[in-house]
């Protein structure tokens, strides 16, 4: 039996997340918060093997979140891919750079287009 991947989903929507697990879990191991400011103490308590995070957050937005998980020595390589519902496929391929590189899907995106982003990050590693 193959291992199934562990993703950290972070988003302050209630609904966001309940969506996403309901999309993901049956190829997934899914764990969430709703919280930006606990993504890296629930990351550190799971270990997850990606993070889905969104960029527009309040207390810490995804890229402060991004930027802490590089700064910790322990989740800097854990693969993060931003989520959003302010932006279009084509502004997520114009905005890489501003997002530090890090790869973003709409919240819209089709579930093939969102796990075939995931499976790129996770073969990535």
């Amino acid at each position: 039996m193959t291992k199934r991947a562990k993703i950290l989903v972070v988003d302050d929507s209630e609904l966001s997340v309940e969506i996403l697990h309901a999309k993901l879990s049956d190829r997934y191991d899914i764990v969430s918060t709703n919280t930006s400011a606990n993504a890296l103490k629930l990351a550190r308590e799971v270990q997850p093997d990606l993070i889905l995070c969104d960029l527009d957050m309040p207390e810490m937005d995804g890229a402060e979140v991004s930027e802490a998980l590089r700064a910790d020595d322990e989740l800097r390589d854990v693969p993060l891919l931003y989520l959003t519902a302010l932006a279009s496929s084509g502004d997520l391929l114009r905005m890489r750079k501003q997002l530090g590189g890090r790869p973003a899907v709409s919240k819209d995106a089709p579930l093939a287009q969102l796990v075939a982003s995931i499976e790129k990050l996770l073969k990535a590693c």
